[in-house]
């Protein structure tokens, strides 16, 4: 592979993946109107197993099913756009595919702006404020030095 293509790759899964995070509601207030496609896979339900690793680190093990909702769909222009959403929502998998597809299309400067630039500052301020709120259960401990310690 080429450094082109892996460039190509990362952007990609940083942009399907903020897809599938986000909420539906709020893609769907940012992408009111999809444009004109083709649906090449419906969305479907379906399930994944999600596996897990003891202590982070350790051997890996089957932690249980998720639902999972997938899409596939074809601009008038030929882009091709994938989707897979967590949950039973195919409204959620359409829009999140049709938004891969733009974002391979001349039009992708403007979904960057429009659409993914508001939804990651949006994640990354729910992440600040759930890590200010564990935050704010951490208790500090602290030894005294008894005399006869010395």
């Amino acid at each position: 592979m080429t450094k082109a293509t892996d460039s190509t790759e990362t952007a990609r899964k940083a942009w399907m993946g903020l897809l599938a995070r986000a909420r539906p509601d709020r893609l769907a207030a940012l992408l009111p109107d999809l444009p004109a496609h083709v649906t090449l896979r419906p969305a479907e339900v379906g399930a994944v197993m999600v596996r897990g690793r003891i202590g982070g680190l350790g051997a890996p093990f089957n932690l249980g099913e998720m639902s999972v909702t997938r899409c596939s769909v074809r601009l008038d222009g030929g882009a091709v756009g994938h989707a897979h959403v967590q949950g039973r929502d195919k409204a959620h998998a359409r829009r999140a595919a049709v938004v891969d597809a733009l974002m391979q299309t001349a039009e992708a400067a403007t979904v960057q702006g429009a659409v993914l630039a508001i939804l990651a500052e949006e994640e990354a301020a729910r992440r600040l404020a759930r890590a200010e709120r564990a935050a704010a259960t951490k208790v500090e401990f602290f030894t005294l030095v008894r005399g006869e310690d010395k």
